[in-house]
């Protein structure tokens, strides 16, 4: 647990260095170590990523002990610190926030999304006051056993699209304010793209902030510039592997040709990279 409380302060000061914090979001073992290959200092999961490549849809119908099992898998193939996007928790309590934070860290993680969206259409946010109460008990939870989880809340006011657009911003606010006060370390508000708006809740928050790198986004650079804490890319990755796998299907297929195929690495190149031995957390 020393250890793993070393590399969750390690992660905590990534978010307050002079640079931005780029996160990778990986959905296996292999593509956690293909971005560790490529120098990244910290790995994300991606939580509709691992659901999609189990066989289910995104939304937290992925049962939490299967979640927290393939994010097991990952933190074992790695040697950098590892925090992992568990949806809203996997349950409406304070209670099963805290239990889904015991199980980031049984499962080697040092850091952890919690979201406040529903999946209901008719409320499509959970009540601000229980939200706080699930992210102090997240936090709680690192501190009894040890490791003080790097707690990214998350609110998914401009992703679900979430009333007026004119209300957006200031519920986004408010909500985030929230989040902050109640202990969160980084502050996360996926579907904000345009540089202004960014810039704004930068100012605004004085406080880490999370964006979702999309297409259509700020660079890295810019967003550095505008004040962003973190960028992580989500489920893009995944989907544009599938997108690939989509394309070489067609064309098997359709023409009986391989040509997508031409830009893989070699077999003796990702083989190299999954050479190294996969560590124990015990």
């Amino acid at each position: 647990m020393s250890t793993q409380s070393s590399k969750a302060d390690v992660f905590r000061s990534m978010h307050h260095g002079p640079h931005i914090l780029i996160l990778p979001n990986a959905w296996d073992s292999a593509s956690a170590r293909v971005f560790e290959e490529s120098g990244f200092r910290a790995i994300a999961t991606t939580s509709a990523g691992i659901a999609f490549a189990l066989g289910y849809r995104d939304g937290q119908r992925i049962p939490r002990k299967e979640m927290l099992d393939h994010v097991a898998r990952i933190v074992r193939v790695v040697h950098v610190p590892v925090t992992a996007d568990v949806e809203g928790g996997y349950g409406d309590r304070p209670e099963d926030a805290a239990e889904t934070a015991c199980a980031v860290i049984e499962a080697g993680g040092i850091g952890m999304n919690l979201e406040d969206a529903t999946g209901n259409s008719a409320r499509p946010l959970v009540d601000l006051p229980l939200q706080i109460e699930k992210i102090k008990a997240a936090m709680e939870a690192g501190r009894a056993l040890g490791v003080p989880l790097v707690l990214n809340a998350r609110t998914d006011v401009y992703l679900a699209q979430v009333g007026a657009p004119e209300s957006r911003y200031q519920e986004t606010l408010l909500r985030l304010t929230a989040y902050r006060e109640a202990g969160a370390d980084c502050l996360f508000a996926p579907g904000i793209r345009d540089a202004a708006t960014i810039a704004k809740l930068t100012e605004d928050l004085k406080f880490p902030v999370n964006i979702l790198a999309v297409v259509g986004a700020p660079s890295v650079t810019e967003l550095e510039n505008l004040g962003v804490a973190r960028v992580s890319v989500g489920s893009g990755p995944m989907r544009a592997t599938l997108g690939l796998i989509q394309r070489f299907a067609r064309e098997l297929k359709q023409q009986g040709t391989y040509s997508a195929l031409e830009n893989a690495p070699s077999y003796d190149e990702i083989n190299q990279i999954m050479a190294r031995e996969i560590h124990d957390l015990g």
